[in-house]
């Protein structure tokens, strides 16, 4: 056995937070105020767009007499948690990103997952490529459309998210897999040579709780990676706050307003919920079929999770293409 392959080895033991997901077990509550109801697009959501600059969000400049190049924007601290779960509109950097890896031939209807073990299919989206027995739409049928469109990536593996994955983890050659990945070659950039992808669902910072100083330079340099690769990166909160402060999050918003990229704000989605969508781990979330007719299965975070993801990826394809 080479060194790289007894690395690997010693590395797949020493995975955290995703070492084993509890039993799925949901407790039925009778819904709370606000809590979300199948017929409405997405749990109290509120109107903010995260591409828009709004005053109430930059935090204040003082006037000055002296001549100053204009600051970049950025959020006020706490901004994200008013953020919408789904992004109203893309920015034009997006349009132009998407057709950069259009030019680079990009598969149109494909896209990746970037994560930890919750970014598995057997978890995240896997059903929608299981056949319609494995899932209900319910009231949002208009979503069956990019369920047709992006069939095939729902249910594959990506080799850029596993148990155990953190911000570092896809930058890391030592987590590449050596059957699939080349020489040298990291995880995140195996998976977009292997995929093709336009876009790629980031969802980290579950596993960078234990070091959250170093979280944001990783980001930048897997959002440069999604982006010279002409691949859309569609930023998501996570719903715990494993760190204490919801610095993660704060970070995660932060980088998808100055990067003019979308933000999927799950951690809005699920604080209506019952324990606000975690198991008693205070990590993994509530899980139930992706029934989204069934009150009882939204009373837990997963159906909501892969719905919104739906809501989120079709909002974005859309509006690249400047549909409404």
């Amino acid at each position: 056995m080479n060194k790289r392959h007894l690395l690997y080895l010693i590395l797949i033991v020493l995975v955290s937070a995703c070492s084993g997901q509890p039993t799925p077990a949901l407790t039925v509550q009778a819904p709370t105020r606000g809590m979300p109801t199948p017929g409405m697009p997405t749990p109290g959501i509120p109107t903010l767009s995260p591409l828009s600059p709004s005053p109430s969000l930059l935090p204040a400049t003082p006037a000055t007499q002296t001549s100053m190049p204009p600051a970049t924007p950025t959020l006020a601290s706490e901004a994200w948690m008013q953020m919408p779960v789904v992004p109203v509109g893309v920015s034009q950097r997006v349009r132009d990103i998407y057709l950069h890896g259009q030019q680079l031939g990009n598969n149109p209807n494909a896209f990746s997952k970037v994560g930890d073990c919750e970014s598995t299919p057997s978890w995240f989206l896997g059903d929608f490529d299981l056949g319609k027995a494995n899932y209900s739409l319910g009231p949002y049928t208009n979503l069956q459309p990019v369920i047709d469109q992006f069939h095939g990536s729902f249910g594959r593996t990506s080799l850029a998210a596993g148990r155990g994955y953190a911000a570092a983890t896809v930058l890391s050659v030592l987590w590449a897999d050596p059957k699939l990945c080349h020489a040298g070659e990291i995880p995140l950039a195996c998976e977009l040579r292997v995929n093709r992808p336009s876009f790629a669902f980031v969802m980290l910072g579950t596993n960078d709780a234990s070091n959250p100083v170093k979280f944001e330079g990783y980001m930048r340099q897997i959002l440069d990676t999604l982006i010279q690769a002409g691949v859309v990166p569609i930023l998501a909160t996570k719903a715990d706050n494993l760190e204490g402060d919801h610095s993660l999050n704060a970070t995660i918003a932060r980088l998808a307003y100055e990067y003019e990229l979308p933000l999927w704000n799950f951690w809005l989605v699920v604080q209506p919920l019952p324990e606000k969508g975690l198991q008693a781990d205070l990590s993994h979330l509530t899980f139930a079929p992706n029934r989204f007719d069934n009150p009882r299965d939204m009373q837990a975070a997963w159906p909501w999770r892969n719905l919104t993801a739906l809501q989120v990826l079709d909002a974005v394809e859309h509006g690249i293409n400047g549909q409404s």
